[in-house]
């Protein structure tokens, strides 16, 4: 596995800015997918800004001291319907079959727990999504066998149902299901991931929340899921290397970026050429209307001497400790190592917009969707500015949502 910077990486060509036709702010799937296609199908050159020091975005995966790949930025599983999605990443990477598996982790001796099968080690784990297996985790053979066969006889074998549609349920064991589901997979799980109350917790997402009625443990049922053969940031440094695009690491663009009376400058230059910018909107504009908020997450790796440390790749603790949950690389990578193994434990909390700070996910709602209107607006004052990604949008994508949005955009700028 290559673990080194790619040679691309390294130009630093200044003095040829006006040779470039193109800018792309961010070198994640948004930037880096958009900078291939223009240079490759439109011939454009392209130099690409990145504020970190590596490519791939939160999707970078690199060796750890203990010669564990792990992914630096919290676990990236790929999974997808798209088929042009799925063949267009297909020509940077072969790709290692893996289908993402998580169990739930909770104490035998949560006071909101029912009677259910317990571990020797004073633990329970059931299937996530909560399926019929599950069922029997929580309540044990017998009678999870027996309250599964009352969901199948009232809905379709192998459907998916709510929470909302279990609660409607006229019989009273099927409506305490979907208490049980709210209270041992949802609810605290998200209070941690959210940082919210019960009450404050959108009843929309509440009643979405799924029961699959099939044995099916996968946590996506995608048509295509797999893992990058040699890891995402290859897969990116492939992506990247064509004679038309430069690739500057370490360059905060925003430093480099002026916009006012419908022009964009780039050191000083008026830049005609389409710019995709990736990164957050409101920094774009200097926060004028105030900061988007944001939830960020915390990471702690750590080095155990054991072949593995859990059954699964990620293993959710959904009502006790302060992470949300552990993720255990060489389950994901199918990395042979011996004797090593690097977990990660995962914290969620409110985006403060400090040093080393990354945010991750946007804080829906409709006060913050009307902020970022604002900040929307002002880009469309510059019609070759174009908002793309998680950040730049204000949204939550899957990598191969985004992988598509850039898809669509090049076509356009095609």
């Amino acid at each position: 596995m290559r673990r080194r910077p790619h040679p691309i990486f390294e130009r630093n060509d200044v003095s040829a800015l006006t040779n470039y036709n193109a800018l792309i702010v961010g070198a994640g799937y948004a930037g880096a997918i958009t900078a291939r296609r223009l240079a490759e199908d439109g011939n454009q050159r392209v130099l690409v800004l990145e504020r970190r020091n590596h490519v791939a975005g939160n999707a970078y995966d690199c060796l750890d001291g203990a010669g564990i790949l792990i992914h630096q930025y919290g676990p990236h599983i790929f999974h997808t319907n798209d088929r042009r999605v799925f063949d267009y990443l297909s020509r940077f990477t072969k790709w290692r079959r893996y289908q993402h598996r998580v169990i739930a982790n909770l104490p035998r001796d949560n006071p909101q727990a029912v009677p259910a099968h317990k571990s020797t080690d004073g633990r329970m784990f059931f299937p996530v999504p909560f399926n019929l297996d599950s069922m029997k985790s929580a309540f044990g053979e017998k009678e999870g066998e027996r309250l599964g066969q009352k969901l199948l006889d009232a809905y379709p074998a192998q459907s998916q149902v709510t929470i909302l549609e279990l609660r409607q349920n006229p019989d009273p064991e099927i409506a305490a299901i979907a208490d049980y589901v709210y209270g041992h997979v949802f609810v605290h799980y998200t209070m941690k991931q959210w940082g919210q109350t019960p009450e404050e917790i959108d009843p929309a997402t509440t009643a979405r929340v799924p029961v699959r009625l099939s044995r099916d443990g996968r946590y996506f049922q995608d048509a295509y899921q797999g893992m990058p053969l040699e890891g995402y940031t290859p897969m990116f440094e492939q992506m990247l290397d064509h004679p038309n695009i430069t690739v500057e690491l370490g360059t905060d663009a925003l430093a480099r970026l002026e916009l006012s009376d419908r022009t964009i400058k780039l050191d000083g230059r008026p830049f005609d050429g389409p710019v995709v910018y990736t990164g957050q909107a409101d920094e774009l504009f200097g926060c004028r209307f105030g900061s988007l908020p944001y939830r960020t997450l915390e990471f702690g790796f750590e080095t155990l001497k054991t072949d593995f440390f859990q059954a699964m790749g990620t293993v959710n603790y959904t009502v006790d400790q302060d992470y949300t949950r552990i993720t255990e690389f060489k389950h994901l990578t199918g990395q042979v190592k011996p004797g090593v193994t690097t977990i990660m434990k995962e914290y969620s909390r409110a985006y403060a917009g400090g040093a080393g700070e990354i945010p991750y996910y946007a804080v829906i709602n409709p006060e913050n969707n009307a902020l970022y209107a604002r900040y929307r607006a002002l880009a469309e004052q510059f019609p070759s500015l174009h908002l793309l990604g998680r950040l730049a949008e204000y949204k939550y994508y899957n990598m191969d949502a985004i992988a598509a949005r850039a898809l669509a955009l090049t076509d356009e700028l095609l």
